[in-house]
């Protein structure tokens, strides 16, 4: 369950990451939308940091890296780093699923990496949260 698309010789097309993102693929293609129409980002078609992460979607503005969004099976996961200080700020209008990401960061500096999950509706609407922080 959740398996990505691992297979670094065939690069898909965000329709093809969009359609193996399953009961999730409307929000996949919501997210990368929204993040292109609201804050002017630039999306690639990626596969970065090794053969574990599989395909994703990389979003940069002004060539800096916002957050990768890789299609799974099913889901699509989310990975993006904060400052400890942009996650304060809002980690309490987060849901526990949240928060748990949260307080199990990679941390790194006074900031930190989550890789989230998105499942459901709920979920889309807190890393929508957290990527406003991240943008604004």
């Amino acid at each position: 369950m959740y398996e990505r698309m691992l297979n670094k010789q065939e690069t898909p097309n965000i329709e093809k990451m969009t359609k193996f993102c399953g009961e999730n693929a409307e929000r996949f293609s919501f997210l990368n939308e929204w993040l292109v129409s609201a804050f002017h980002t630039e999306k690639k078609v990626v596969f970065p940091y090794g053969n574990k992460y599989g395909w994703g979607i990389g979003h940069y503005k002004n060539k800096k890296l916002i957050c990768n969004i890789f299609a799974e099976n099913g889901a699509f996961t989310v990975m993006m780093r904060l400052t400890n200080a942009q996650y304060e700020t809002i980690y309490n209008e987060m849901t526990k699923y949240t928060q748990e990401f949260i307080d199990n960061k990679y941390t790194c500096g006074n900031a930190g990496w989550i890789h989230y999950r998105v499942i459901c509706q709920e979920h889309y609407e807190d890393i929508k949260k957290l990527l406003e922080v991240k943008c604004l």
